[in-house]
């Protein structure tokens, strides 16, 4: 999991409250229209997040499987899930879904969350917002067009973002999820070492989202232990739909979603 954290020497910690102060002070003196562009300013070098995972008070975590690749595995791990009564979600490629049509039916049929993981599984901080968007948009589409899903859930690419992947997904109608458990099935450390990375991940807790991909060498084999593993933990198992929260959130520094104070 990737956590952003700010380190500062004490001196420059005094450096910068100082100038804080100066700007805070400036900015009480200036014009509306200084105002205006001081605050454009602050604005455009916030730093936004993903949703790494969700603070609740419920046992609940989410599963997530990335589908990019292959499909071979995908009836192996819909026959677990169902065997299990557990719905989990998919991030689909829009390749993926040319590519596999039936299994994204499947996976729509099973009641599973089907999310965007853009049309070719690009590098999106190398592209425009502009490119960005047209890559939701068209993976968007895809789904839309043979399943009738509106999908609202979308995983950047190699969990890579930036502020204009971000927010062009939230013009678009997106709430970005990244993960805070990576079961590190794609590295194919054998089924006992992802059981044993994702049950007793140090991050594991009340709404954590786990990464796996649907065609990991040895997911299949593992997701069933790892299933029942969670379950006697205590932990229900539900979709990434419905582990986030919807509105009036923030999203602090670890890329946990936070519900505002009522």
């Amino acid at each position: 999991m990737i956590i952003h954290t700010f380190k500062f020497s004490k001196r420059k910690a005094i450096t910068a409250a100082v100038l804080v102060l100066f700007a805070a002070a400036a900015l009480k003196a200036a014009s509306p229209a200084a105002k205006s562009v001081f605050s454009a300013a602050v604005a455009k070098t916030e730093r936004l997040l993903p949703i790494y995972c969700v603070e609740t008070d419920k046992p609940q975590i989410a599963i997530s499987f990335d589908a990019a690749w292959g499909a071979d595995d995908t009836d192996k791990l819909l026959e677990i899930l169902d065997e299990y009564d557990v719905k989990t979600t998919f991030f689909m490629c829009g390749y993926w879904v040319d590519k596999y049509p039936d299994e994204v039916k499947k996976i729509a049929e099973a009641g599973h969350d089907i999310g965007n993981h853009s049309a070719t599984h690009p590098h999106m901080s190398q592209l425009t917002k502009e490119q960005i968007i047209e890559e939701l948009t068209t993976a968007g589409d895809k789904v839309k067009e043979l399943t009738g899903i509106e999908m609202e859930l979308f995983r950047a690419p190699f969990g890579e973002y930036t502020n204009d992947v971000i927010s062009a997904a939230e013009e678009c109608g997106y709430y970005t999820i990244q993960w805070d458990i990576d079961s590190l099935d794609w590295k194919e450390y054998g089924t006992e070492a992802e059981i044993e990375q994702v049950l007793n991940h140090k991050h594991l807790g009340n709404g954590s989202i786990i990464l796996f991909h649907n065609d990991a060498k040895y997911t299949p084999e593992a997701l069933g232990t790892i299933i029942e593993g969670l379950q006697d933990k205590g932990y229900e198992i539900v979709p990434v739909s419905e582990l986030i929260i919807r509105e009036n959130y923030t999203i602090n520094n670890e890329g946990r979603q936070i519900a505002d104070a009522a």
